[in-house]
């Protein structure tokens, strides 16, 4: 299956990434044979460099160097938090204010206990795009389910810094195996006909480190995301 290009020059490559698809292959999961590297590179015929990753379950915006020292290039801004990246996350309940800041720091490996590890700074702006009340019980004092589409700006690039945040407020995204609630997962997964991370890489805006020029990648999501505020594409 061909991955969606979302911009292509002769010194990088977007592609729309799936859920479900690895960035590329890992000893932790050394028994899935497909990965958004090896693909691209065997679409494009000829070699490509992640320069950042999302989770396997995260759709959207990826970028890719077309040689090694454009992907250092692009490695640096990342790192120097030069490239401005917004998120789509569909929340469980709905947050009481419209936006907000949550700063709080994370541990570095959060496959491991915090205790012990150097806690890093960590910032993710986010505001309500949308609240929705589904005709789904999952509570039993409750008849519906409220859920909230939620844009999500990472101020740094923390490994599951927008999950893990988004459980420290008490709205954990949907389908979230590792930071939300199972039942609820699989109540949603249902409901919805589908069963997935509902985060989504929607826009990644930076300065193209040999041109100069402004580059603006979008990834439209997908149908099961419902509507989508326009202002969300706007900013």
């Amino acid at each position: 299956m061909s991955l969606t290009l979302l911009y292509e020059d002769e010194h990088l490559v977007a592609i729309d990434k799936p859920p479900g698809l690895l960035v590329h292959r890992t000893q932790l999961a050394a028994h899935e044979d497909e990965a958004a590297l090896q693909r691209l590179r065997d679409q494009l015929g000829r070699p490509v460099w992640p320069v950042h990753r999302l989770d396997r379950g995260t759709s959207g915006v990826l970028l890719f160097a077309l040689s090694s020292e454009v992907a250092s290039l692009l490695g640096a801004m990342f790192e120097r938090g030069q490239m401005h990246k917004r998120y789509l996350a569909l929340v469980r309940g709905w947050p009481r204010d419209a936006q907000g800041l949550i700063d709080h720091p994370l541990a570095r490996d959060p496959e491991l206990p915090s205790t012990g590890q150097p806690l890093l700074e960590a910032q993710t702006r986010w505001r309500v795009l949308d609240r929705r009340d589904w005709p789904l019980a999952t509570d039993p004092r409750f008849s519906t389910t409220r859920v909230a589409l939620l844009e999500a700006e990472p101020l740094q690039g923390r490994r599951h810094q927008i999950r893990r945040h988004l459980k420290h407020i008490a709205h954990p995204i949907l389908g979230d195996a590792t930071h939300g609630k199972g039942p609820l997962n699989r109540a949603v997964a249902t409901f919805l006909g589908t069963q997935r991370l509902w985060l989504h890489a929607h826009r990644l805006v930076f300065t193209h480190p040999l041109l100069g020029t402004e580059v603006a990648l979008e990834a439209v999501p997908a149908d099961a995301w419902g509507p989508v505020p326009p202002a969300a594409a706007a900013r």
